[in-house]
This record gives structure tokens, C-alpha cells and sequence, in this order.
């Protein structure tokens, strides 16, 4: 008896459909999310579908005001995180006469380097940048797409949900 060989997807193609076609385009991940869903509860064979966030922008919420304070806050935060980070890898591979002693020197090292790369990476913005934020991609609209093979019956059945046909003329 020969053995069996079983075949795995490559890793790209987990996220790949066969000539994909569109049955649907929502406003919000969740309206995707229930139609797809509701396909499930319908015995829809589901893993031909792949829900695909389109028109992507940029989102940047700014958190507050950089000031000579918190950006030298930062750099001891930051410091403190690589020196206890350092003081540990030392105490698995060294055997210090002084644990405490170490740590304190590991502490008092990251924090002097943490406060000087976060100044000098201060002073060298100029205050062109003086504020702290955060950014984030954001899909603005979420298609729903399926397998060319099935996606005529997927569309018929989208259309068949209550409020489905008014979706479709949106």
C-alpha cells in the first residue's frame, strides 16, 4: 500500500481564490462579516469566500503634545525596559558576584542610553514634529469575494436575506 501524501497550500495561496468575482460590497467589516455568516447558516460552502478590505486610507490620531518632559519620560521608560531586558540576559549567563548590584548597573546604563537617543533624536526633529501619534490602515469598504465556480449561487443567495435585494441597488 503506497503511502499517502497529503498537500498542503503554499502559504500565499491560503489567501488566493480561483478567478475570484465579487458578490457584495458593505461599509463595514461586520456587514461583511453577517453576510458571510449567513451564507454559513445556509450550508454555502464558504471556504470558496474571501473578505477583502478595499480602499484603504490612512488614519493618524494624534495623542498629545512632545515637549522636552515627555520625550525624556520616554527615554527613561524606554530605558528602564533595556536595562532590566540586559540584567536579565546577564543573570542567565553570568554569575555575578552581586545580583542587585548588576541590576542597578544594567538599569542606570539602559536609562542613560534610552534618555540620550531620545534627546538627540529630539533635538535633531527641530519641533517640526512636536506631538506624539499613532497611525493606522483602515479599509473604508470590505468586498466579498468568491470562487467564479459558485459565486452566481453566493449572489442569489445574498440576495435571498431580509433586506438583501435593497443591499444589492445601494
Amino acid at each position: 500500500m503506497a503511502p499517502m501524501s497529503f498537500q498542503r497550500p503554499q502559504p500565499g495561496s491560503l489567501f488566493e481564490l480561483q478567478f475570484p468575482q465579487s458578490v457584495g460590497i458593505f461599509n463595514s467589516y461586520a456587514d461583511a462579516q453577517k453576510a458571510v455568516d449567513y451564507l454559513a447558516d445556509e450550508r454555502f460552502p464558504v471556504q470558496n469566500l474571501a473578505i477583502v478590505g478595499t480602499d484603504l486610507k490612512s488614519v493618524e490620531r494624534v495623542l498629545g503634545r512632545k515637549s522636552w518632559s515627555t520625550v525624556l519620560s520616554q527615554g527613561v521608560s524606554s530605558g528602564i525596559s533595556t536595562g532590566l531586558l540586559v540584567g536579565i540576559v546577564m543573570l542567565i549567563f553570568a554569575n555575578p558576584p552581586s545580583v542587585a548590584l548588576m541590576l542597578v548597573t544594567c538599569l542606570a546604563i539602559g536609562i542613560a542610553i534610552g534618555l540620550t537617543f531620545a534627546a538627540v533624536g529630539y533635538a535633531m526633529t527641530r519641533g517640526k514634529r512636536d506631538f506624539t501619534s499613532v497611525t493606522q490602515t483602515v479599509a473604508t469598504k470590505y468586498e466579498v469575494l468568491c470562487e467564479h465556480k459558485v459565486a452566481v449561487q453566493a449572489r442569489e443567495m445574498l440576495q435571498q436575506r431580509p433586506g438583501g435585494r435593497a443591499a444589492a441597488f445601494e
